[in-house]
């Protein structure tokens, strides 16, 4: 991004507020929604900076676009803004509150101005108009800018929730604010200017200003990959909404994109919608990756019939996404569900938008064959091989445009489109034969339970599931064993532990006992378990050592070249 048109820079409140700038909510972005919870959580840290006398508080990002320095449009950061707003016009109430009682009434009014001024806007002293040096949204302005600027009456009829919360925000802060005012001693009117003053002065931002909505979107997926989750999905919002607005008669078109985006938003959650959007655009686009999707949804849409073309996909395969996201809550058949979760517990999203194509394109049967093909893919690809997801992702996305259009429409053919990504026996073998998984973390955990689940199945024909907590993976030669344990040395226990030879399922009761006992005694459990992969290690092996662990890793190998297997592909 080039320096012009990205500046980065740490402002307080009051050199953000003053020297007559002035800033916008885009008409279209996300109504105010702040409530008690963040009222409460922001009044406690401005009371702790001023009490502890602290020289400031941090507010976090705001990103702001801007083409000439002076009028700045809010992209992230209005929520913020709009309640600190509402704090020094809380301010103003008690200041007014003090003239009407005839409490230094000719000071307070003259700070009533400059605060007003400086901080809020310019008022119509004749018609009360305001001038706000901030605007908000299309449903919030009006409510804002008619009773809360000029300190009015808050009428509570026939306003949307959203508006309500308005109000709420002001009444809150105005009853802190009469508090903080009645804990104190001294100059009621200085020490409301005071509380003014040291909000300006302590509260300060991480500002960041764009000069169009692509910079904008950019500022959004660097701060978003370092845990910072800012409104990109607001963006493209604003940026559809803006094709239609200005328009001729699109009143009714700018509310039924509100209430269907709305819909959409709501339920996938905000923050999951921009990997739904890239999921649902590769589905049916040329390969997107999501630093550059904004752009090239921009570059595609730029019409009317575009903008309903893409909000009609978006309703087509919002509920596959969500089936694939939490198959636990979905309605699918039970055996897709199950393959869903085995993709969610190998936390693979790759095939997503494969599978969003072939959801509107197959029939039933052969999207559950595609699902199961995907889920045995993604475990020799991904979890067995962990090969670099690159290729794989544009495999995916080239077959997922030829079911888009029409080319490949039944199961068989879009296997044989996908014979590049599906890793051959011999390598899946070898791979498998040597793989480590590191229980301790709670997914790995998920994914060798899995594995021995079905290694069991394939041995006995009992079905375990693999979540459950009757049983546990027992680890032969212990995760945290002794020094000496088996004659193992302790690079040997090092190596050696977390192979996947080295585990098998055992109940969870007999697992807690077992702990870290020699091999020897273990034996006499693994004979009496009710799983035969546990036996079989009893029955076959007198001791306990690294040949064995390596002999039987590469026993379930085979096995597990058998089990996960696509027999179009093999061979």
């Amino acid at each position: 991004m080039a320096a012009t048109n990205f500046k980065t820079e740490n402002n307080t409140f009051r050199k953000l507020i003053g020297n007559g700038l002035t800033y916008r909510v885009p008409r279209f972005q996300r109504d105010y929604s702040w409530a008690v919870e963040e009222w409460e959580d922001l009044w406690r840290d401005l009371s702790a900076t001023l009490e502890e006398d602290k020289t400031a508080h941090y507010m976090s990002y705001l990103v702001l676009q801007s083409t000439d320095d002076k009028t700045f449009d809010v992209i992230d950061g209005q929520q913020r803004l709009t309640t600190i707003s509402i704090i020094v016009l809380a301010v103003l109430k008690n200041l007014q509150r003090l003239v009407d009682a005839g409490s230094d009434a000719d000071a307070n009014r003259r700070r009533m101005e400059q605060i007003r001024q400086t901080h809020v806007g310019y008022l119509d002293p004749v018609t009360l108009v305001a001038r706000p040096k901030l605007t908000l949204n299309r449903n919030n302005n009006s409510y804002y800018e008619t009773y809360i600027v000029p300190l009015a009456h808050l009428p509570q009829r026939g306003f949307r929730a959203s508006e309500h919360l308005l109000r709420k925000a002001f009444e809150w802060f105005d009853k802190k604010v009469s508090e903080h005012l009645k804990a104190g001693a001294g100059d009621e009117g200085k020490r409301l200017a005071q509380l003014v003053e040291d909000i300006s002065d302590r509260l300060f931002f991480t500002v960041i200003t764009v000069t169009d909505e692509l910079n904008a979107y950019k500022v959004f997926e660097t701060l978003n990959a370092r845990g910072v989750r800012l409104s990109a999905t607001d963006l493209l919002k604003n940026y559809l909404f803006s094709i239609l607005d200005g328009k001729t008669e699109t009143d009714h078109e700018l509310r039924s994109l509100e209430e269907r985006w709305e819909a959409i938003v709501s339920r996938l959650q905000s923050e999951k919608f921009p990997d739904f959007l890239r999921v649902y655009w590769n589905s049916r686009h040329a390969f997107a990756r999501q630093t550059e999707l904004f752009k090239v949804i921009r570059s595609h849409v730029s019409d009317r019939e575009a903008v309903f073309r893409l909000l009609r996909g978006m309703e087509e395969d919002v509920d596959t996404y969500l089936s694939l996201s939490s198959p636990e809550v979905s309605e699918w058949s039970q055996d897709d569900k199950q393959l869903a979760g085995i993709l969610k517990t190998f936390r693979v999203r790759q095939p997503f938008p494969l599978l969003l194509a072939a959801k509107r394109r197959f029939d039933a049967a052969d999207f559950t064959g595609l699902l199961r093909a995907t889920m045995v893919i993604s475990f020799r690809y991904n979890v067995i091989g962990a090969l670099s997801v690159g290729e794989q992702e544009r495999t995916y996305n080239a077959v997922a445009r030829r079911i888009a259009q029409g080319d490949l429409l039944s199961l068989g053919p879009t296997l044989q489109a996908m014979r590049g990504i599906y890793i051959d026996d011999k390598t899946f073998r070898a791979a498998f034969a040597e793989k480590i998984i590191r229980t301790r973390d709670s997914r790995n955990n998920r994914v060798a339970r899995f594995i021995l689940c079905e290694l069991e199945r394939h041995l006995s024909g009992r079905d375990y599931s693999f979540t459950s907590d009757a049983f546990n993976i027992e680890h032969v030669l212990p995760q945290n064993a002794p020094d000496g344990w088996g004659g193992f040395s302790n690079d040997e226990i090092d190596a050696l532990a977390y192979r996947l030879g080295n585990m098998t399922l055992l109940k969870s009761s007999d697992n807690r006992d077992a702990g870290t006992s020699e091999y020897t005694d273990k034996r006499a459990t693994y004979r009496q378990s009710e799983f035969d992969i546990t036996r079989k290690i009893a029955e076959e092996s007198d001791d306990w050592t690294p040949e064995r662990i390596g002999s039987r890793q590469r026993w379930m190998a085979e096995q597990a070249t058998s089990l996960w297997r696509i027999a179009q592909l093999s061979g």
